[in-house]
């Protein structure tokens, strides 16, 4: 027994924190914030003729974030891959299309909310998004001068999951104690919507290619990515929160191959690169 005057244990401090969605209600607040500056420097930012297309590689890492993970970062991290198309329509602003593939995992048994062992899953899911890049300085691959910059990005998709249990068997048919909804087994839908958003580094490394880093969260429209939302109705226990969707992120560096299609790209570096002879003839 502990008495009113005992501090509180650990898993009391997570399990208050939880409940109070401190980890859920900071990722809402930086995905808003995150798609007003998008928003606001997009209405701000002036267009030029730098414009080029980018298409790459991707490897990196995925982890989930719900009710086996109320918010530590890189849990159960697994290896995620992928393929992208970028346009840049100019040296702040790019347009980007991928295709990414990685494993989210959940585990109860190193839960400090679920600590339940029978509570287990992972599934592999396959993205499909578009996402607006904000650069923070002018960049274009193939510069000498612009050639560095972080970036912010958001965006929208769709992404395909299935969980399973340790025995590869579907959760979703099977509904495993724990793993059910209120009321009793409820069939979801495998397909569901999500918001990408987050930053990253761009880097030229020469005339023709780029390398960059970033990390994103995503956003869903499910509680269902673990299986896991509201009450199991045997034992009246609260196994998730029905209010809080789960989350995913990648942590991906990527390699970019620039080209350009039926069009002139103007050399943002000339200015920089002129001789004081050629500039005063000029003007």
């Amino acid at each position: 027994m502990t008495s009113e005057t005992d501090p509180p244990n650990p898993s009391q401090i997570m399990h208050f924190g939880f409940e109070k969605n401190n980890t859920f209600a900071y990722l809402k607040y930086m995905h808003r914030i995150s798609l007003l500056l998008l928003f606001i420097i997009f209405l701000t930012i002036g267009a030029s003729a730098q414009r080029s297309s980018e298409i790459g590689l991707v490897g990196g890492g995925s982890y989930y974030i719900g009710e086996l993970n109320p918010g530590t970062p890189f849990v159960h991290t697994k290896p995620a891959y992928g393929i992208f198309y970028r346009r840049n329509l100019n040296s702040r602003l790019a347009l980007q299309l991928h295709g990414f593939r990685g494993t989210l995992k959940g585990d109860g048994g190193s839960s400090i909310i679920l600590a339940d062992p029978n509570l287990s899953f992972e599934t592999k899911v396959t993205e499909i998004a578009a996402q607006f890049e904000v650069n923070f300085f002018d960049y274009f691959t193939g510069s000498q001068r612009n050639n560095i910059s972080p970036y912010i990005f958001g965006g929208v998709g769709v992404f395909m999951f299935n969980p399973k249990n340790s025995a590869n068997q579907e959760l979703k048919l099977l509904h495993t104690e724990g793993q059910g909804t209120i009321g009793g087994p409820k069939q979801y839908k495998l397909t569901q919507l999500c918001f990408p958003f987050g930053i990253g580094m761009k880097y030229s490394i020469s005339r023709f290619i780029g390398l960059g880093m970033e990390w994103g969260m995503r956003k869903t429209t499910t509680d269902y990515i673990d299986d896991i939302s509201g009450t199991d109705p045997t034992t009246g226990m609260q196994r998730g929160n029905s209010k809080n969707n789960d989350w995913y992120s990648f942590a991906l560096i990527n390699i970019s191959f620039k080209f350009r299609m039926f069009e002139k790209e103007r050399c943002l570096d000339q200015n920089n690169y002129r001789s004081p002879k050629n500039k005063s003839a000029r003007n």
